[in-house]
């Protein structure tokens, strides 16, 4: 059972994936006549375009995938870390094991199980042309879970994204499919339920699908801020984003301090913002959003629909450096130049403002819920010349549009094109090593500018024991605790290289220390009739786990991998598990840099 491209390494802003969680996502491929048939009748039917789905399908061709008062926690297109939230999130009740249907006829396209990300998902493929996806499930159907096990067994894997040939697992509109549950990176019981143009893995909103929701409640409005757009901008006569509490007046809000705003130069907004829903108390996503200017419309964007491959540029549509130090999510409501998300109506006016006339201008937020609900923030902004001049550059310019890099003896570091939503000041510097590590440590940047793909990093290793130079890795070092966190890498002719995911500091570090296996259900020669499972703990210091591999008998078992309980289990399998005898379990855990470990314990079932 091997991880490579499905684990997580938690760092302090948030998380750095081993190759790429894009295994959740990819496309669906279409190579059978029952799939061309398919896409025929989505030509004739007329499914084009990005926008408006219960225009151009039927909002009652799916059923509800849970026959249960229905309410969310979760909405279409919350902000999340690195990503647009891609379906709703339906509670189920605090509990797991509640069935879940088919929302239309089909055929099975793809199951994916995995430690994290969606664990246990199922992706049904339907003749309209569209993909309905349902994740986080505690287990399939007799006939879905049959057919995945049988390939786990042939391929030795709990971890696996299986492409379903045509017609092998068709369902009907209201079949059961699945029970919901809470596997992979779920942070409690739901269902995850999303609906996608197949080709063009457009995500669509659920909830323009007659969903049966009820929501009366109204977006809330928090915090307003205003960014300098230029280097000669200013705000309340600084140079800084300024933050400005609202509050609620009548059906509408206001700034607390309901003066005008003091601006110079270009300038942006940004809003603090999040919808509530009947019934629950999670905070969910903003629908719709405009923003004007003396009743000019400047910026806008309405999520009936999102390009997948275009998730990552969440990374721009929120303030991200506010996001990384304080936890809160803004709205940035206007473009960095980098930023090529599709979901904007008014593009070529980017939500920027220059204030150069000495005028008072009246600024309007307007937003709406999938539901009508409605509410709007109003202030005012004073034009006024201000003396500032551009900061001083203290670092070399890094231009978004076009290839960046660092070089020289010890490190070689660059950011291609496309990978900056805007120019920086790049601020480079080589800091003293540490005992610990086998190189200088490498300030680049800092973890508050966001990358929208990872970026090649070399660096030189400096006395690092040739016996060591399968164990050294990239690492990230916090700023403050020197706490490190691995990245990637591996040792090629004397230095380490890799792709980092996030700035910041960076080092060369060794793991030497095997995962940690802890028996929770198992101990030598114990007699197991209480229990179905043999279950374990493992952990593991640095360079995260990659492989778990269990026999009894010499035979694989499959053990399933809950990451974030660090927690793996087998359950004895009646077909292939010899109950009425003693046995042998030999369980072995191996992390990302060849270090293992292993648990052999004989018992009696």
């Amino acid at each position: 059972m091997k991880f490579a491209d499905h684990y997580f390494v938690l760092t302090k802003t948030g998380s750095q994936a081993n190759g790429s969680i894009s295994f959740i996502f990819s496309q669906t491929k279409q190579n059978t006549m029952k799939r061309i048939i398919y896409l025929s009748i989505f030509l004739i039917i007329g499914l084009t375009g990005n926008s408006q789905p219960p225009e151009q399908i039927d909002p009652h061709y799916y059923a509800v995938p849970m026959k249960i008062p229905i309410f969310l926690s979760g909405n279409f297109a919350e902000l999340r870390p690195n990503h647009f939230h891609g379906g709703i999130d339906i509670k189920t009740q605090g509990k797991s094991g509640l069935p879940v249907y088919a929302a239309a006829d089909g055929m099975v396209s793809r199951i994916s199980i995995s430690p994290s990300g969606y664990g246990n998902a199922l992706y049904i493929d339907h003749p309209n042309g569209t993909t309905t996806v349902y994740g986080h499930l505690l287990s399939f159907s007799p006939k879905i879970s049959e057919y995945i096990r049988k390939i786990q067994y042939e391929k030795e894997t709990f971890a696996i994204d299986q492409k379903v040939p045509a017609d092998s697992l068709l369902v009907k509109k209201g079949e059961q499919i699945a029970k919901s549950g809470n596997s992979g990176s779920s942070g409690g019981p739901h269902l995850h339920f999303e609906i996608r143009r197949t080709k063009e893995q457009t995500m669509l909103n659920p909830l323009l699908f007659n969903m049966p929701v009820t929501d009366k409640t109204k977006p809330v409005i928090q915090a307003l801020m205003v960014y300098p757009a230029s280097g000669d901008a200013g705000i309340s006569g600084k140079q800084q984003p300024q933050r400005f509490e609202t509050m609620l007046v009548g059906s509408s809000y206001q700034l607390k301090n309901n003066q005008p705003i003091l601006v110079s130069g270009k300038v942006g907004f940004g809003l603090q913002a999040i919808d509530l829903l009947d019934g629950s108390l999670n905070k969910c996503g903003i629908y719709s959003l405009k923003l004007s200017i003396d009743n000019e419309l400047i910026y806008s964007f309405t999520m009936d629909d999102f390009l997948l491959e275009e998730s990552k540029y969440i990374n721009s549509h929120i303030d991200y450096e506010q996001a990384a130090r304080t936890g809160r999510r803004l709205y940035r409501t206007w473009l960095e130049p980098g930023n090529k998300l599709s979901i904007y109506d008014m593009a070529e006016k980017r939500g920027i403002f220059k204030a150069t006339d000495g005028q008072t201008h009246n600024v309007k937020y307007e937003i709406t819920d999938t539901y009508g609900n409605a509410t709007s923030l109003s202030f005012k902004i004073q034009s006024k010349e201000m003396a500032f001049a551009a900061p001083e550059p203290t670092g070399e310019l890094f231009k978004f549009n076009r290839n960046n890099h660092i070089r020289n003896g010890d490190i070689e570091f660059n950011i291609p094109e496309g990978a900056l939503y805007n120019d920086i000041d790049f601020q480079f510097e080589k800091l003293p090593a540490h005992p610990k590590f086998y190189s200088p440590v490498f300030k680049l940047h800092n973890s508050f500018t966001p990358l929208h793909f990872a970026c090649p990093l070399r660096i030189k290793a400096v006395n690092l024991p040739e016996k060591l130079q399968s164990k050294v890795m990239l690492a990230q070092v916090d700023p403050v605790s020197g706490k490190i966190y691995s990245a990637t890498g591996k040792y090629v002719d004397g230095w380490v290289e890799g792709n980092i995911r996030l700035l910041g500091n960076y080092a060369l570090a060794v793991d030497t220390v095997a995962p940690k296996i802890v028996p929770l259900s198992i101990t030598e020669k114990k007699t197991l009739t209480e229990t179905n499972r043999i279950r374990f703990t493992i952990t593991d210091n640095l360079s995260g786990i990659e492989t778990v591999r269990g026999t009894i008998e010499g035979k694989w078992v499959l053990f399933e991998y809950d990451l974030k309980n660090k927690l793996i289990s087998y359950t004895f399998d009646k077909e292939r598990f010899q109950f009425g005898k003693s046995h042998e379990l030999i369980l072995e855990v191996t992390d990302f840099k060849d270090n293992k470990s292993t648990y052999k314990a004989k018992f009696y079932k």
